[in-house]
């Protein structure tokens, strides 16, 4: 079926066809990159949409020597297949398999990895400057998305690009999705041409030196060619940066494409001045369905190809996405001052429905969690009330904001988080394993995991009425199944909850982990305590716990590390109290992607595993515990 795709093996083989035979090529690749998700789930519009894009950068550059840094990440599924990885597609975000971003140590070709955006041009910039200091003349190749272009840290590396000389640095602008873009025909193409031309940069930079020894004349010709380039092109705020500006061109059109690439490539060599081309690409290309909705093909699951996603069938089980979403039209039904705030996950936070009925209160801020963090400062210090719906592990990159311009104001503005813990299949980068530690260090914070639906619902209320920053955690995917209602009932501040009543251990968990630590506690007739808070604990019911217990044991799906666990520790060493505590949670490595369930268990997380680990470190007193509750029954 993929005659020539199956050929290739590295990229260098690609530098040996023809015109003709690259065109079929891109026919085969992107035909077999939605006959592999469609098998094994993933992100597809995006993949679709960067085919020529991934064909032509490996065609022109000597990769891997030359860098290529891709942007957010999940667009390179066809430079993993290019570059060896193409069988091994199959295991795509399973685990033990490869995963669905680059990653430096699965390939020499993934020289950077990304997986949260706005990273690329800094990373690039890095190399760039690298490969200066050691004389190499190798090409830096940053690969970002327009949504990623919204992140600062973007601006930042071009920013300091610009005034960085005699390096060879090329940013990619992989435009899909915003208006920015006027036509891009055989008008646009010459002219892409053209101005990446040397017989161009050459007139330029000769024009430059005879005019500059007449000032009016020179500034008088600098207007006139930035005037005559905006006429054709979107403003060019690169040019601004120091970066040589070309395009906008069609994405998909190898005729142009190649031969541009290879222009800037060799004025990057000449001038040292980094290059900057916009290229125009569409989600979904040449897959009819993923071009209507790409937002629905953005991600799917296992799907037929010619009959595309199905609807799915209602869930027994509300997701806490959907808890949330619920939560958070039916307090902005009760309270006008409330705002919602989102950097750009709308769908991934639940907040579509919230957009409709609301949308006077909406802002998605763009991949902008710093902003998005200080905005809703601004907000909360003229009396509004906002929510920013974030995931655990993007709040992490406005940590900064979360400490100077939240908390230490002691702000009122609730956090909603998201995938909090393991996420499965997007591994590493995207899971919320530190957000408990990074939270409850900081001063004024008040921090919550919910354990079910109902919880996570009051839990929302209960942050939102807190008049200061508090946040809210919750995993990815469906609750327990527990009905909530539809009132905004609170929960008192720092109360926990005991769900069991046993002898000798006492088991501690927060969140997620109070389903399967109920599992453990009926087998080794422990008490089970739901805490609900990790800032501020239950102090009271912990001295009580330690007065009647000979054990302790803290589970959390977090990192062990100034965890939960470390919470309670450091409560029960500053009262003197010394007491056995185990502590279960997420080691101190970076756990690779896979089914979450699986995950869990593997790290000891499910009702057996924390049994196991109960049973191993508290052998003699499971012992004792199980004689007497025999010795009972017999009686």
């Amino acid at each position: 079926m993929y005659p020539l795709l199956n050929a290739i093996d590295e990229p260098s083989q690609l530098r040996h066809l023809s015109r003709d035979q690259i065109k079929t090529l891109a026919q085969e690749l992107r035909s077999y990159v939605l006959d592999s998700v469609s098998q094994t789930g993933g992100h597809l519009s995006s993949n679709l949409g960067t085919v020529e894009l991934t064909i032509a950068l490996h065609t022109v550059f000597n990769t891997p020597e030359d860098r290529l840094i891709w942007d957010v990440g999940h667009q390179t599924y066809p430079h993993k297949i290019l570059t060896g990885r193409r069988e091994a597609m199959k295991t795509l975000r399973q685990l033990g398999g490869i995963s669905g971003f680059p990653r430096r140590s699965e390939s020499v070709f993934d020289t950077f990895g990304t997986a949260h955006s706005s990273t690329s041009i800094s990373a690039a910039l890095g190399m760039a400057v690298a490969s200066k200091l050691s004389g190499s003349p190798r090409h830096s190749v940053a690969i970002i998305g327009d949504s990623a272009l919204t992140g600062g840290m973007a601006f930042e590396a071009m920013n300091n690009a610009g005034i960085t000389e005699d390096i060879r640095l090329t940013v990619i602008l992989n435009d899909n999705d915003m208006s920015i873009s006027p036509a891009v025909g055989a008008l646009n193409r010459y002219l892409a041409r053209l101005m990446s031309g040397r017989f161009y940069a050459t007139a330029k930079a000769q024009a430059k030196k005879v005019l500059e020894h007449v000032p009016p004349l020179f500034e008088l010709a600098k207007r006139f060619e930035g005037h005559a380039k905006g006429m054709l092109v979107p403003a060019t705020i690169f040019e601004e940066f120091g970066f040589n500006y070309v395009g906008p061109i069609d994405g998909h059109d190898l005729d142009s494409l190649l031969p541009t690439l290879g222009n800037l490539k060799k004025l990057s060599e000449e001038s040292g001045r980094p290059q900057f081309l916009h290229i125009v690409t569409k989600k979904g290309q040449g897959y009819k369905l993923a071009e209507a909705d790409p937002v629905l093909y953005h991600g799917p699951s296992k799907f037929d190809p010619v009959t595309g996603v199905l609807p799915s069938a209602t869930l027994a089980k509300k997701t806490y996405t959907q808890v949330f979403g619920e939560w958070l039209c039916d307090m902005a039904a009760a309270d006008e001052r409330l705002i919602a705030i989102t950097p750009a996950m709308r769908e991934g936070s639940g907040l579509v429905e919230f957009e409709k009925r609301f949308a006077n209160r909406y802002f998605d801020v763009g991949i902008a969690e710093q902003h998005a963090v200080t905005f809703a400062g601004g907000l909360a210090c003229e009396g509004k009330k906002p929510v920013v719906a974030i995931y655990s592990t993007f709040l992490q990159r406005g940590y900064d904001q979360l400490i100077h311009d939240i908390a230490l104001q002691n702000l009122d503005v609730t956090f909603a988080l998201d995938r909090a813990g393991l996420v499965g299949a997007d591994g590493a980068t995207h899971a919320g394993n530190y957000d408990i530690a990074y939270l409850r260090c900081i001063p004024n914070m008040v921090v919550m995991a919910a354990s079910d639906e109902p919880e996570c619902r009051r839990m929302l209320t209960t942050a939102y009425r807190y008049p200061g920053p508090a946040a809210v955690r919750y995993p990815r995917g469906a609750g327990l199944g527990h009905l909530t209602e539809d009132n905004l009932e609170e929960i008192p501040l720092a109360k926990a909850q005991i769900k069991r009543t046993g002898t000798r251990i006492a088991i501690l968990a927060f969140g997620s982990m109070v389903s399967p630590s109920m599992m453990a506690g009926e087998n080794l007739g422990a008490t089970v305590v739901n805490m609900r808070f990790i800032k501020p604990l239950d102090e009271s019911l912990i001295l009580e716990l330690a007065a009647t217990h000979e054990a302790i044991v803290t589970v959390e799906e977090g990192c062990i590390m100034g965890g939960a666990g470390s919470a309670v520790g450091e409560f029960l060493n500053a009262h003197a109290i010394s007491k056995q505590i185990l502590q279960l949670g997420l080691p101190d490595l970076f756990i690779d992607h896979g089914d979450p369930v699986k995950l869990l268990s593997l790290q000891g997380l499910d009702g057996p595993g924390i049994e196991a680990s109960i049973r191993e470190r508290f052998h003699q007193l499971v012992i004792h515990q199980q004689t007497v509750t025999n010795n009972k029954l017999v009686a």
